[in-house]
């Protein structure tokens, strides 16, 4: 893949090979931090990065985590490869970065001390809130250095993703990214107006995200799927030495809808992260705490199951599941055949997400 013109709204690229004064030779790795803020106790906030250049020049790749400062499976996933020393480049350059939210991070939130969502700041100003502040320094630093981004998360509090990537498809390269990235399920989305990818991806750096696994854990399926994936990315970019290791199928989702509860109760779930479900197929049963049944809510559409709550105590309304609606003339059961044996990756995490969640049968 190479990078297209840039556009106009594209600022300055900078160089890979110089940072705040310190050199990165080709062939070697640094590690350098970058002041973002500053603390309640005037102490200076600096972002640990790690640079690492190839012999040969090359595209240059940025992986970050934890800008939600609870999503840390991301962060597992980025000391991983910083930490193999196997981990060498063909060329280019890769850019990782384990806490992109150190504030958030330090307070194990999803949010920075101000409750505002980093995630929603980008690309940031000079004089805004601290988190636009914040936003618009990482912003300034990091993508204009780089032609391509991956930026790892996880799900939401009490919620859990079975590992999805998602993107602005109708950018070619992004649409290129997120297939070579190697899930099962791509999803159509550019993201909300200030998030990283889609501002990035304006930017003229193709960006897509990864969605897998719960807050506040580092879960060795989500970790493997996504050490995986940045694996392939490079693999396809020519940068990394390898086959890239492709799923047995892959499915683009258009169109996802949450689940919500109709009553309150106990929930009795009949279904996994990761499942792919027939249209009337029982998701759920909400019960009574004495064990009562009151109702069971069943699949709109063939789906595939990209992500739960982990609570089973609700209230009206609260989302149950997030199915992905598959596309038109793919039949579940087809999909389900195509999936690869007992100890495929895939097969590992589907069942380690589920015990988060009670399943039982829907007769029981």
């Amino acid at each position: 893949m190479e990078a297209e013109a840039t556009p106009a709204n594209a600022r300055e690229r900078k160089p890979i090979d110089e940072w705040f004064g310190k050199e990165v030779p080709a062939g070697e790795s640094i590690d350098v931090k970058l002041a973002i803020g500053e603390s309640y106790s005037s102490m200076t906030v600096r972002i640990p990065i790690h640079i690492r250049r190839a012999v040969a020049d090359g595209p240059v790749v940025f992986v970050t985590a934890a800008l939600h400062g609870d999503e840390i499976n991301g962060t597992g996933a980025v000391r991983q490869l910083i930490q193999d020393e196997e981990f060498q480049l063909l060329r280019g350059a890769i850019i990782l970065v384990p806490v992109l939210n150190l504030l958030a991070f330090d307070r194990h939130s999803r949010y920075l001390p101000d409750r505002r969502d980093l995630n929603r700041s980008f690309p940031g100003s000079r004089n805004g809130s601290l988190a636009s502040r914040m936003a618009r320094i990482i912003f300034h630093e990091i993508v204009p250095r780089c032609d391509y981004g991956i930026d790892l998360h996880t799900a939401a509090v009490r919620r859990t993703n079975y590992p999805n990537v998602r993107g602005d498809l109708t950018n070619p390269d992004v649409l290129r990214l997120a297939e070579s990235f190697g899930s099962e399920i791509i999803i159509n989305k550019k993201g909300p107006k200030g998030s990283f990818r889609r501002e990035a991806s304006e930017a003229g750096c193709p960006t897509i995200i990864m969605e897998g696994g719960e807050v506040w854990k580092v879960e060795p399926g989500i970790v493997e799927a996504a050490t995986r994936g940045i694996r392939n990315v490079l693999r396809g970019l020519d940068m990394l030495d390898g086959e890239p290791e492709r799923p047995d199928y892959q499915v683009i989702i258009e169109k996802s809808k949450w689940i919500r509860a109709k009553r309150g109760g106990f929930m009795q779930f009949h279904i996994s992260p990761g499942d792919i479900v027939e249209k009337d197929q029982p998701l759920a049963t909400n019960t009574t705490l004495l064990g009562d049944e009151r109702n069971t809510l069943y699949a709109p559409f063939n789906a595939v199951v990209v992500g739960m709550t982990s609570l089973p105590a609700i209230s009206p309304g609260e989302p149950l599941c997030n199915l992905g609606k598959l596309p038109k003339g793919i039949r579940p059961a087809e999909l389900r055949k195509q999936r690869g044996d007992e100890d495929s990756l895939e097969h590992r995490v589907s069942e380690d997400l589920a015990s988060s969640v009670l399943v039982v049968d829907p007769t029981e």
